[in-house]
């Protein structure tokens, strides 16, 4: 075989593999976002599904591996979403205010947000599911965003599940 057949032959595996990266990461982002855990009505929100909510857009500067990042985030508030799931309270007292939502990417990136700091009449942190930055659809799906984070840290890329604990 000729280096040139070699050449085009590693050429078309490159491209096989980036049309394939490119397919799974549009299926994960096609897929939606999938609530579940503790609740009584268990779902998965499209895309399409969050551009339905009331749009919320927070300007956002936090700290992250690769620098300051800045940008105006638009997407969907996380409570009213965890609010339709129905979360399952216990008995006795603000039982609600036990709850955690654990927030998992695609990858297996996790972070653990609780209702106290959700709720409008506690932390009101006013996370949003954000599908758009700067305007533009944001690649891969749909981010978390807390508005009042100084690190990116709970910036969770790609989206897949809300598990309500």
């Amino acid at each position: 075989m000729s280096l040139q057949w070699a050449q085009r032959l590693a050429l078309a595996g490159l491209v096989a593999i980036f049309l394939v990266a490119v397919a799974v990461q549009s299926h994960a982002a096609a897929a939606g976002v999938a609530i579940g855990g503790a609740v009584t009505h268990t779902s998965t929100l499209s895309l399409d599904d969050l551009r339905k909510q009331p749009a919320v857009a927070v300007k956002v500067s936090f700290h992250t591996m690769h620098g300051q990042e800045e940008g105006v985030f638009t997407g969907a508030l996380l409570w009213p979403l965890l609010q339709a799931a129905g979360p399952v309270d216990a008995p006795g007292k603000n039982t609600f205010l036990r709850h955690t939502i654990t927030v998992t990417a695609q990858d297996g990136y996790s972070v653990t947000l609780s209702f106290g700091e959700l709720s409008p009449d506690y932390g009101n942190e006013g996370a949003i599911l954000a599908y758009e930055q700067d305007g533009k659809p944001i690649e891969g799906g749909v981010r978390l965003i807390v508005p009042a984070d100084k690190h990116g840290g709970r910036a969770v890329h790609d989206v897949a599940t809300l598990e309500i604990h």
